[in-house]
């Protein structure tokens, strides 16, 4: 469900996070899933590693960056997930919306963003990926160019849901029901 954001997710193509529930208590549900101290394992193998916000700094400061030295200001992001087997950080934002304000402008910033990252995370050969969970609001045609603008700077979105396989993470059988 990205670009124009149609279609819906299924246990085909992945399953649906919500972007109201955060990444470790959605994966923690799952069939063959635990979270332990932010990090995730699948059926016994820690397949990668999850920060929110602050805990991003600590991962930083573990595999030797100093972020000051690199950008000069700090960015928060509302999720993350390192998978280990594709050697990225999947930086995970959800934007909700009820009525018009900040959040239509912030959208636009995710090209800066995605490369501040990548500016930090460059030493450590780890590649970014900017993603937005957006809530329905945002289907509204007058957000149209603002989302093929997120597309166009290498950054996606997903209407209420991102597949699993998108992050590069094992999904479960197809038994396993959706959130």
């Amino acid at each position: 469900m990205i670009k124009g954001g149609k279609g819906g997710g299924n246990t085909k193509t992945g399953l649906i996070f919500e972007g109201k529930t955060d990444l470790a208590t959605f994966l923690a549900k799952q069939d063959g899933y635990s979270v332990t101290d932010g990090k995730v394992y699948y059926k016994g193998t820690q397949v990668g590693r999850i920060f929110k916000k602050h805990a991003f700094y600590t991962f930083l400061k573990e595999i030797g960056i100093e972020w000051e030295k690199i950008i000069s200001k700090r960015l928060f992001p509302d999720d993350s997930i390192y998978v280990i087997v594709k050697n990225t950080l999947y930086v995970i934002e959800c934007k909700h919306q009820q009525v018009a304000g900040s959040v239509d402008e912030k959208l636009q910033t995710c090209d800066f963003k995605r490369k501040q990252y990548q500016k930090l995370l460059a030493p450590a050969n780890i590649d970014v990926e900017y993603i937005y969970i957006l809530d329905d609001w945002f289907r509204d045609p007058k957000y149209k160019d603002v989302l093929d603008y997120i597309i166009s700077v290498r950054c996606q979105y997903y209407f209420g849901y991102i597949p699993l396989s998108k992050l590069g993470l094992p999904v479960p059988d197809e038994k396993e029901e959706t959130v």
